[in-house]
């Protein structure tokens, strides 16, 4: 004859007649000591009530909304095994931050981790649900406060979860915002209390650059390379230039030869010039050369699009980008002027900094940032000399780059800037 044995409601402290808010076994189901067999609630916290044995549920005698106290018969189980008795049950202000699977919920079917689905980080909401229910939640890759409840007063119960997961699973992949990845929304603060204060709107510019910024860093692994390249030699043969040209109203500026210089070392490391295809699992490299120019405008950045630069000379290069910053700041760049980009270089040279990460363009892979350039001693030849040394700052997507290949290319690229004649190979 099969042993049964009965399972009561362990020491509570002093409450009397609480209720009960989840039911988490059935008859049938096989439990494990330390299973968590339902979930209470009292005025001050919810906590959950474990399994003294392991065996098989026979009879269940309690159901949600039942009032229980210490020592209430919960369930019978058919061929119990003894093990020590579990203690108090823990509230849920005092749930562990992280506990492993028991034994019964690890050899139920698990769901995908939220890795691969489209899961939300946080949802910065309250959620109303039982220790157990947390836990499940967090195995499973949920934010519980993203999970609408079902229960008693709005609480989540097992079967919200699953059906949350469910759902994510159901949704195309790179729903739920393209990438999956979703933020804590942004605490509505009212700064009047604190003292005056003055509203201006976002530009239409910065609300759609704004837009795109954000997705490009959640969305893309970005690392910073940062390098030096000695200048002294291109700035010299540039204000010879500039002297030159002047008289026809044509500015030469180091812009054109960053452009130059950075078709060059695309020339050299094509996958500088490519794109990730729309699944994620090719790349698409690319036979011609637009290079992006971000350009400073009074209501925000943009940045149009020099096509084929590699089809042209410096003094070509510098007409256009003059024509492009005139465009942009004057509001006459359209849309096409701005699409196509393979590469961005953003300067900051005129107005100072030392280095920067600036964010990749994408479907760009990689951007190139360059700072102000400064007089710095160099060690040549057994002495220090003054050099004329300029920033660079390349981030690169790293799903596409490794960082050996960033630093090849941040060489490259300061010998051909420090050496202008590599610029006629």
């Amino acid at each position: 004859m099969a042993d049964i044995k009965q399972v009561l409601v362990p020491d509570i402290g002093n409450y009397k007649d609480v209720s009960v808010i989840e039911v988490m076994v059935k008859a049938g189901d096989a439990i494990s000591a330390e299973d968590t067999l339902l979930t209470l609630e009292t005025d001050k916290a919810a906590m959950d009530v474990p399994s003294p044995y392991t065996g098989v549920v026979k009879e269940m005698k309690i159901k949600v909304g039942d009032k229980v106290s210490q020592g209430s018969l919960i369930l019978l189980l058919e061929n119990a095994t003894a093990t020590k008795p579990s203690a108090v049950p823990a509230p849920a202000a005092t749930a562990p931050a992280a506990p492993a699977a028991s034994k019964a919920e690890s050899a139920k079917p698990a769901a995908p981790v939220a890795s691969t689905m489209a899961m939300p980080v946080a949802s910065g909401r309250k959620a109303h649900a039982s220790p157990a229910i947390r836990r499940f939640a967090r195995e499973l890759g949920v934010d519980v406060g993203s999970v609408k409840g079902s229960g008693e007063k709005g609480r989540v119960t097992r079967d919200d979860v699953q059906s949350f997961v469910k759902a994510a699973l159901a949704q195309p992949r790179g729903a739920a915002g393209g990438s999956g990845l979703q933020v804590l929304e942004m605490p509505a603060v009212d700064f009047a209390k604190f003292g005056p204060i003055e509203t201006r709107p976002l530009s239409r510019i910065k609300k759609i650059s704004g837009a795109n910024l954000h997705r490009n860093w959640v969305s893309i692994p970005h690392v910073t390379q940062f390098d030096e390249a000695d200048i002294s030699e291109m700035e010299a043969f540039r204000k010879q230039l500039g002297e030159e040209y002047a008289k026809k109203g044509v500015k030469i500026t180091p812009l054109a030869f960053l452009v130059k210089a950075a078709v060059a070392a695309l020339q050299q490391y094509p996958e500088f010039n490519a794109s990730l295809d729309a699944g994620g699992e090719n790349l698409v490299l690319k036979q011609y050369f637009h290079i992006g120019v971000a350009v400073d405008t009074p209501d925000g950045l943009m940045v149009p699009v020099l096509r084929d630069a590699d089809k042209k000379g410096l003094v070509q290069i510098a007409k256009e980008l003059g024509d492009l910053g005139v465009r942009a700041r004057e509001k006459k760049i359209t849309a096409a002027d701005m699409q196509g980009g393979c590469f961005t270089i953003s300067s900051l040279g005129g107005i100072g900094g030392t280095a920067f990460t600036p964010i990749i363009n994408a479907p760009e892979v990689a951007i190139l940032g360059v700072s102000r350039s400064s007089m710095k001693p160099v060690y040549q030849d057994g002495q220090f000399v003054p050099r004329l040394m300029l920033p660079l700052s390349l981030s690169y997507d790293h799903r596409v780059i490794d960082g050996a290949a960033a630093a090849r290319f941040t060489t490259y690229l300061a010998q051909v800037l420090s050496d202008i004649r590599r610029l006629a190979l």
